[in-house]
């Protein structure tokens, strides 16, 4: 009896050390991509600040790829060697295709439509293919704006003015096809090394919202942005799957309670900076910021070749009509 009495105070001992340990404060690392002033660091501050109020939990934001490039962090991250991460959705692409869906050219006409799709049963079913497919879990979105297009050589405003144009993406597939349906042929490219190239001449442009651009000073390397909307930029901030299903209920739950609140943030603060910003480019840096002529030649062209391509990929033909009919618009 003795023996069983000993047996049964270690194990609730050991229990009790466990459970201890569970429910430790911990210092999460947040791996960011871009830079000071950037959307994705304001969704990461608001993220920590809401944290920090609904646990003994705290992270750590890593500034202009410290931690690595995006599509790193994203496997990083499902290792389990990361905690959490802000990025591209289009870097996550390679890891969990059916999000490329978010990266079809012209899928997204305004910022609304962009809120609507994430935010509704089309963003859940994205969420728990991305835990799936990649080991990561999304548990906000920045709202970091269309990506527009720079470059130091010209004024570009329609077509015919890429030719020439040595412009650097992200080494995501429906991006570089994007690019070639409009006959330009880009340079696919690690975030990390983007303005080391465009300040080398390497790249003449590249394309990024006018938060990044300010964020990332490309003012001091390029002159011109045409003010492209083929993409719609969201970048999640995921969590290591299996980080977060160390933690016990109530810690998940404020995870994910923090990620919504940060997600609400990104909306308001993009709406209250953007013009702020492009104001900033253009009297600060001395940027010049064309429209396009005829967008929809733009648009016309990357959907008939890109689209088609890469239906099988996001989940098939009707997971694009669903997207369109969610949002009012034809389907294809």
């Amino acid at each position: 009896m003795k023996h069983k009495n000993k047996i049964t105070t270690v194990l609730s001992l050991t229990a009790g050390l466990l459970f201890s340990a569970s429910t430790l404060a911990a210092n999460w690392n947040i791996a960011v991509g871009d830079g000071g002033g950037s959307a994705q660091e304001a969704l990461g501050l608001k993220f920590i600040e809401s944290l920090e109020a609904k646990t003994d939990h705290t992270a750590k934001l890593f500034l202009n790829g410290q931690l690595g490039s995006e599509q790193d962090t994203v496997n990083d991250a499902a290792l389990g060697t990361l905690d959490f991460s802000i990025v591209a959705s289009n870097n996550i692409g390679p890891f969990s295709p059916t999000l490329g869906i978010l990266s079809l050219p012209y899928i997204f006409e305004n910022l609304d439509q962009a809120v609507s799709v994430v935010s509704g049963p089309i963003g859940a079913e994205l969420v728990d293919n991305t835990i799936r497919d990649a080991g990561v879990r999304i548990v906000g979105w920045t709202y970091s704006g269309f990506r527009v297009l720079s470059n130091s050589k010209r004024p570009i405003q329609k077509l015919a003015d890429l030719d020439g144009i040595v412009v650097r993406v992200p080494k995501n597939e429906i991006m570089i096809d994007t690019y070639k349906s409009w006959g330009n042929n880009p340079t696919p490219m690690a975030w990390s090394e983007t303005f080391t190239a465009l300040q080398q001449g390497v790249v003449d442009g590249q394309d990024t919202p006018y938060t990044t651009i300010y964020a990332m000073k490309f003012g001091e390397v390029q002159k011109y942005i045409s003010d492209l909307h083929y993409l719609f930029l969201l970048e999640p901030l995921i969590v290591s799957e299996s980080l977060y299903q160390d933690q016990d209920e109530a810690t998940q739950k404020a995870i994910l309670e923090a990620g919504t609140e940060a997600t609400a943030y990104s909306l308001q603060w993009l709406k209250d900076q953007e013009a702020v910003i492009k104001d900033e480019l253009v009297n600060k840096y001395g940027m010049q910021i064309d429209t396009l002529q005829d967008e929809a030649e733009w648009a016309k062209k990357a959907q008939d070749a890109v689209w088609p391509k890469f239906y099988e990929s996001v989940g098939g033909k009707e997971k694009v009509n669903a997207l369109l009919r969610s949002l009012g618009r034809a389907e294809i």
